[in-house]
């Protein structure tokens, strides 16, 4: 019997598409990005982030060709081999810093340098996280990398992950962003369970203006300081710094604009699309993920309530009284953690004006996150 001409022709034809190689696992990871372009798009949860993010991962989830492959036998690699680099090489996170630290006004924190206590009692979510993760059977290094997404810190996420445990840092990444998106849900219960209504209504003293040259001392103090106790925070902690030296110098206008914008926007899009594309259905759907994600709301949950109590802890000793509120903002999910503070004083006392001083525990939040991170690479990296 002849086979039917027009079946034949359907047959090749199918046979050169991908349909074939489509898998049951990328289809449920299609509606995974679904749920993560909702979030960004319509919720506006870290679009800048999770939008690239969610494209990468549907680009892994989809049979492309030319598009992930290493170079080999005279073919040159594909595109995303070569970005990817940028992870892999610990090139993006410090760019992401250096942005990040133009942006960044440190004289809340200079101004009221006790708040530095709250931005520390925050990583108490980071060590509290990796105790978990150890008792629920990951590796020391695995823990470390899942615990510092009790920081709040999307690119020393990604940085810690990508040295101490690699595999699984599309979920570790996911987690961070998603919960920092997250932070007006999750912190504003707890920090209401844990406070009372006359402490949400403590004014807190003007701060005093900083000059430049108390900012410029501060940034070099810091890299020499941070640098030389934990040289494994280097990359993070310099170029944080620098991108701070630009904005504070005034007379590096131009190359602070582009650390502000185009240098961390061009980051931004590589440094997403390239964690994006290692969420493949394979890594991705399986029990470790899904320890990932409680793990992270508890970091998350842990961080703000030490941040609390710590701040109430310092009015049972200080003169001049803290809000609690503010303890809040040591995760250093900058400035969105400092506009949650804000935002639940206000409720409690509409005049009350706290983001400026809940901009000192979270910047003080950024650099004790790096500094938690060094010290896993030397305790447990290599």
């Amino acid at each position: 019997m002849q086979p039917d001409p027009l079946s034949a022709r359907l047959d090749s034809l199918v046979g050169m598409t991908a349909l074939p190689d489509v898998t049951w696992q990328m289809a449920v990871m299609w509606l995974i990005v679904a749920g993560l372009f909702y979030l960004a798009i319509y919720r506006k949860f870290e679009p800048l982030l999770l939008v690239p993010i969610a494209f990468g991962a549907l680009l892994a989830n989809l049979p492309t060709e030319g598009l992930v492959n290493p170079p080999g036998d005279g073919v040159a690699g594909g595109l995303f081999h070569y970005i990817s680099l940028g992870v892999d090489l610990e090139l993006f996170p410090p760019l992401i810093f250096l942005g990040v630290g133009a942006l960044t006004d440190f004289g809340p924190l200079i101004a009221n340098p006790r708040t530095l206590l709250l931005g520390g009692a925050a990583q108490f979510g980071v060590f509290a996280t990796f105790l978990g993760a150890t008792l629920l059977g990951f590796s020391p290094q695995e823990a470390g990398a899942i615990g510092i997404i009790g920081g709040a810190d999307g690119p020393t996420s990604i940085f810690l992950a990508n040295k101490m445990a690699p595999h699984l840092l599309a979920p570790i990444a996911v987690a961070a962003y998603s919960y920092m998106a997250l932070v007006p849900l999750i912190q504003p219960p707890i920090m209401r369970a844990l406070t009372t209504e006359a402490e949400r209504r403590i004014r807190m003293q003007s701060l005093r203006p900083v000059s430049r040259l108390e900012k410029l001392i501060f940034a070099g103090l810091v890299t020499v300081i941070v640098i030389l106790l934990v040289p494994a925070a280097s990359a993070l902690i310099g170029m944080l710094m620098l991108g701070n030296v630009l904005r504070e110098s005034l007379v590096t206008d131009r190359l602070a604009k582009a650390a502000q914008n185009e240098v961390i926007n061009v980051v931004t899009i590589l440094l997403g699309t390239s964690v994006g594309i290692t969420m493949t259905g394979e890594r991705f759907l399986n029990a470790d993920t899904l320890k990932i994600l409680g793990l992270g709301v508890v970091a998350f949950g842990i961080a703000t309530a030490a941040g609390v109590l710590m701040a109430r802890a310092m009015n049972l000793v200080s003169r001049s009284k803290i809000n609690p509120l503010i303890g809040s903002a040591g995760v250093s999910a900058v400035p969105m953690a400092a506009r949650v503070s804000q935002i639940e004083g206000q409720r409690a006392d509409p005049g009350n004006y706290l983001l400026m001083h809940a901009m000192g525990p979270n910047v003080a939040g950024v650099i004790g996150t790096a500094v938690v991170a060094g010290y896993f690479i030397a305790q447990y990296a290599g």
